[in-house]
């Protein structure tokens, strides 16, 4: 059962594809639909790899802000997740990311889950570093 919401489902997504991956019955939970850790580690790994290419590097995870769970992810539908930038700091990003996907027999992307992430850009040694500025 879809949980209602009080916002409109987007029509579209916004920003980058950053991953497409098919979910597996290996990532269920109890009751059979893919497990929502599941679902936002796929999102943190798009993130990460938005972030990269904007900070030039290593980036790590410092915040998960304003999750919404808008529908269930079922076993064999199409993950579509895409990034798109919110704030560039000094030493940190901020992207908006979004779940979609298209369910068996259909072709119609749907939203699923959005959310907001922070990245910190670090160098070699674990360190905060400027973004953009190339660790060493």
């Amino acid at each position: 059962m879809d949980k209602p919401n009080s916002s409109p489902l987007p029509a579209a997504p916004s920003g980058e594809l950053q991953i497409r991956t098919l979910a597996m019955p290996a990532d269920t939970n109890q009751n059979g639909d893919i497990f929502g850790g599941w679902l936002l580690g796929q999102m943190d790994i798009a993130g990460e790899i938005f972030v990269s290419k904007i900070a030039r590097g290593r980036c790590v995870t410092v915040a998960v802000d304003a999750m919404t769970f808008r529908k269930p992810v079922f076993v064999g539908d199409v993950v579509c997740i895409y990034a798109s930038l919110i704030h560039i700091g000094t030493t940190s990003v901020a992207v908006r990311i979004e779940a979609w996907v298209v369910r068996a027999k259909e072709s119609n992307l749907i939203p699923v889950t959005e959310g907001k992430f922070t990245y910190v850009a670090i160098d070699d040694s674990g360190h905060p570093r400027p973004v953009g500025e190339a660790a060493q």
